[in-house]
C-alpha cells in the first residue's frame, strides 16, 4: 500500500513551523511525525504539502493510496484501522478526517461517498504549535516503548547518580559521565553518539537525540527534547528543539519550541507565565492576531534560521518567524515577522542575500548543504510574510 501523509487543516495553526516543512517533519517526542508513522507502518511515506514545498518534499501517487492527517500521532489501535481500510472507507475523530482510502484524483474527493468509521479512542493531535511542548511528554513515553522494545540499552557508567535505571535507554557510542538522571518521572532516551557533560542534572522525560549535547551543569526539567545536532545548557523546562539549533549557555528556555538552525546567545531568557498569572495568548497566522491557548505558561516559538544575540530577553507567549535576527537590551515586541532585523528599538527588513550567506556558513559547519531548494523555499517565505514587516 501506498501511505501519503497531507497537511490538513492545522498547517496553518501550525505556522511558523510549517513555512519550512510539512506537518509531517515536525518533531515531537523523540522522531518528527513522518517518523513515527513510518516505524508503525513498515513503509516510506511522501507527502502531499504545499506547493512551494513540494519539490523538497514530493507526493508519489499510485493506484490504490491511503490517505493520513499528518496532525494525529500513530498508535498500534489506529495502524491496524488504517492498514484494514478498502476503497471509499474513511476513519474519522469526531468530524476530523484522519485518514482515509482512494483511488480518485486528490481535487475529486468527496466524503459524502465514503463509509465513515469513527475512531473512538485516545490519540495525540499536534493542532496548534503549543501543542508541540504541551504533549510532548505522552510523545515521548510513547516514542520510548517504540524504540526500546525487545532492546538492551548500552550500559549507564557507574560514575552517575541515576534514579530509575530501568527508564533510562542508551544508545550505542553515547557518553555520559558524573551527571545526575532522574528517570521516575518519565523515561530518558540518550541516543547515538549523544554527550551528556559532568555536572549536568535531568529529570525527565527526555529525548536526547543523536549527536545532540548537554552541556557541563546544565539543568534540564521534562518533558524536553533535543533534536539531532543540538546543544543545550542552562536552565531548559519542557521545550522541544526540532535538530540542529543551540541553547549552549546560561539563561532560562521554558514551555518553548524551538525550528532547526536556531541559536540562542548566552544568558537569553524567556518568560513563560506572566506577572498576572493569566491565560497566555499566542500570534495566529491564520486570524492575523493572537489567540487564547489555554495555557498559564508558554514562552518562545521561534522558527527556522532565526537567531538572537546575548542577554536578549523574550517576553511570555513571543512567536518569531523564520530567519531572523534579534539583538539587544529591553524586551522586542511579541510577534516578530520572518525576516526582521532588530529588537525593541525597532526592526528593519534582513534581507535574504544575508540571510542565505548566514545560512550558507552554518550548515557547512554541520557538512550540509545549504541547496536551491532551501533557497526557493525561504524566497517563498519572505515574499509570503512580506505584509508583516515594517518596511
Amino acid at each position: 500500500m501506498n501511505y501519503i501523509l497531507f497537511d490538513g487543516p492545522s498547517r496553518n495553526s501550525l505556522l511558523p513551523f510549517t513555512f519550512t516543512r510539512p506537518v509531517a517533519d515536525i518533531r515531537v517526542g523523540i522522531l518528527t511525525i513522518r517518523e513515527k508513522w513510518e516505524a508503525y507502518l513498515e513503509y516510506t511515506t511522501t507527502t502531499i504539502t504545499e506547493e512551494y514545498l513540494s519539490e523538497k518534499y514530493p507526493m508519489v501517487e499510485m493506484d490504490e493510496n491511503v490517505m493520513i492527517n499528518a496532525s494525529y500521532l500513530p498508535n498500534l489501535e489506529l495502524v491496524e484501522m488504517i492498514k484494514n481500510l478498502k476503497e471509499n472507507q474513511a476513519i474519522f475523530k469526531e468530524e476530523n478526517v484522519i485518514a482515509f482510502f482512494t483511488k480518485e484524483a486528490q481535487d475529486d474527493i468527496d466524503f459524502e461517498n465514503y463509509e465513515a468509521i469513527e475512531f473512538n479512542e485516545d490519540i495525540i493531535e499536534i493542532a496548534n504549535t503549543w501543542d508541540i511542548f504541551s504533549k510532548n511528554r505522552e510523545a515521548i513515553q510513547e516514542d520510548f516503548a517504540l524504540l526500546t522494545k525487545g532492546r538492551t540499552s548500552q550500559p549507564i557508567p557507574a560514575s552517575n547518580n541515576i534514579i530509575g535505571a530501568e527508564n533510562i535507554f542508551i544508545e550505542e557510542g553515547a557518553t555520559l559521565e558524573f551527571a545526575t538522571l532522574n528517570a521516575g518521572k518519565g523515561p530518558i532516551y540518550i541516543g547515538k553518539n549523544a554527550e551528556i557533560m559532568e555536572g549536568a542534572i535531568i529529570r525527565g522525560p527526555l529525548a536526547l537525540c543523536e549527536y545532540s549535547v548537554i552541556k557541563l551543569g546544565a539543568k534540564v526539567y521534562g518533558p524536553t527534547t533535543v533534536g539531532p545536532y543540538s546543544k543545550i545548557g542552562g536552565e531548559v523546562n519542557n521545550a522541544v528543539l526540532f535538530g540542529y539549533s543551540n541553547k549552549g549557555h546560561d539563561g532560562y528556555l521554558g514551555n518553548s519550541v524551538i525550528g532547526e538552525w536556531c541559536n540562542l546567545g548566552a544568558d537569553t531568557n524567556t518568560s513563560n507565565l506572566k506577572n498576572n498569572y493569566a491565560e497566555i495568548r499566542l500570534w495566529d497566522y491564520l486570524t492575523e492576531g493572537f489567540a487564547k491557548t489555554g495555557h498559564q505558561f508558554c514562552g518562545l516559538m521561534m522558527g527556522d534560521h532565526s537567531k538572537c544575540g546575548i542577554n536578549t530577553m523574550f517576553n511570555t507567549g513571543t512567536v518569531i518567524g523564520v530567519s531572523a535576527n534579534i539583538f539587544g537590551s529591553g524586551f522586542p515586541r511579541n510577534f516578530i515577522p520572518s525576516f526582521s532585523w532588530g529588537g525593541h528599538r525597532g526592526f528593519t527588513t534582513y534581507l535574504t542575500k544575508k540571510a542565505f550567506e548566514v545560512a550558507t556558513i552554518v550548515m557547512e559547519r554541520r557538512k550540509l548543504e545549504f541547496t536551491s531548494q532551501d533557497k526557493a523555499i525561504l524566497e517563498h517565505v519572505f515574499e509570503e510574510t512580506k505584509k508583516y514587516r515594517r518596511e
